[in-house]
């Protein structure tokens, strides 16, 4: 299951060329990879992964993406969760870099 962006790009561009508003573009942007997650998430759970979804990496800082998943995804019944006290990037992998070594330091 791969998302497969040059439709997405090749429409923006045409778009693009035809004048659209830059905001709009973005918009739309943003409503296709939240779709796209949406729909490879409903089929990776219809195939038998856990009904609940952890939402991820630095591309969820955005509030517009991270909104419009989340809510795609809780119309489908899922459960989702989303990091409010680390950072989802990568403030998020050195914390857990930060947590294993102090673990590591204390088994001696």
């Amino acid at each position: 299951m791969v998302y497969d962006p040059v439709p997405t790009l090749a429409a923006l561009l045409d778009r693009t060329v035809a004048g659209e508003r830059t905001a709009v573009l973005a918009a739309a942007f943003h409503r296709t990879l939240a779709e796209a997650t949406a729909a490879l998430v409903q089929q990776v759970v219809a195939a038998g992964a856990p009904s609940t979804v952890c939402l991820s990496g630095g591309c969820f800082q955005n509030a517009r993406l991270l909104t419009e998943t989340r809510s795609l995804l809780e119309e489908q019944g899922l459960r989702v969760l989303v990091s409010s006290a680390v950072p989802v990037n990568d403030g998020g992998i050195s914390y857990g870099q930060a947590a294993v070594a102090a673990a590591r330091l204390q088994e001696g």
